[in-house]
């Protein structure tokens, strides 16, 4: 593919000072395009590019992801270069290639291990000092004074009005989770400081190197409650037991938690409402049923 300025290729090469020497299609997800590229001092980069998602998208992961790593909690890997914008012409991120391997026979303990620090570590508010977003979804960080609010206002209210707009659920769903934002002071269980958020925890977004370590991608970060993760963990499958006990030993969860599972998979259940419809509203409701 050609591209303002050169192929893809010459356009990474350039921004990194390096020439590249060899490039290959790889799996980079629903939304981009990826690549390996090979670069001539034997490095090898994983790049994304995009044409038609929202400018900012790429900005906003490597923000993430520098987030996370600051933390020296969980495995991220180094941003190496990003070109975004509304005014690029090519947009790209690029990053410090994972050689994709298979989980080792510690992975599940060190991920919960890493989780919990990560989750440990401190967090100034609930929210984020920028917006960012979840998939092509705007998420809007605002901080608020209590979590209960943020998760109200921040993350479920957008997608519910989003969600009716697109017809994607009945009109009188506004009502419905009206009527739960009322009683989430005592939903939400008992009050927990922030936690810095992966954000978009699904089995997709973990990966094993080749020494089957475990490493997260594609965040979507915020301060936010803890749980959240964890329930998105549990969402979508994926991530064995020894995970979540590892978890426990490191940063046991609240009394409850249990109970709060599906609380807290409202708000990926409503992302994918709003993203692609169909069954996703359908779960949504089901679970709204059963705390509202």
């Amino acid at each position: 593919m050609r591209w303002v300025g050169g192929t893809l290729p010459e356009v990474v090469g350039d921004a990194l000072g390096v020439r590249v020497t060899a490039s290959a299609a790889v799996t980079g997800g629903d939304i981009n395009e990826a690549y390996r590229l090979v670069l001539a001092d034997g490095r090898q980069v994983f790049v994304k590019t995009d044409v038609h998602g929202p400018p900012g998208l790429f900005d906003a992961e490597a923000a993430g992801l520098a987030w996370l790593r600051e933390t020296a909690t969980v495995r991220v890997p180094r941003v190496l270069a990003v070109r975004d914008g509304a005014e690029v012409a090519t947009r790209f991120l690029a990053l410090d290639w994972v050689p994709p391997g298979r989980p080792g026979p510690t992975h599940d303990e060190e991920l919960g291990r890493a989780l919990a620090a990560l989750h440990r570590f401190p967090c100034p508010r609930f929210g984020l000092e920028a917006d960012n977003l979840l998939a092509t979804l705007p998420q809007d960080n605002t901080p608020t004074a209590t979590w209960p609010e943020f998760y109200a206002r921040r993350r479920l209210e957008p997608l519910v009005r989003a969600a009716v707009e697109l017809r994607r659920l009945p009109a009188e769903a506004v009502g419905r989770f009206e009527r739960l934002f009322e009683h989430l002071e005592v939903l939400c269980g008992p009050p927990e400081p922030p936690s810095r958020l992966h954000g978009d925890l699904w089995a997709g977004n973990a990966i094993a190197d080749t020494d089957g370590r475990p490493w997260l991608v594609d965040p979507a970060v915020y301060g936010g409650h803890r749980e959240v993760d964890l329930a998105m963990m549990r969402l979508f499958g994926g991530f064995g037991e020894r995970v979540f006990a590892a978890y426990d030993e490191v940063h046991p969860r609240a009394a409850g938690h249990d109970h709060r599972v599906g609380l807290y998979q409202l708000y990926p259940l409503l992302a994918h409402t709003v993203l692609f419809g169909g069954r996703y509203g359908t779960s949504t409701l089901a679970q709204l049923e059963l705390y509202a």
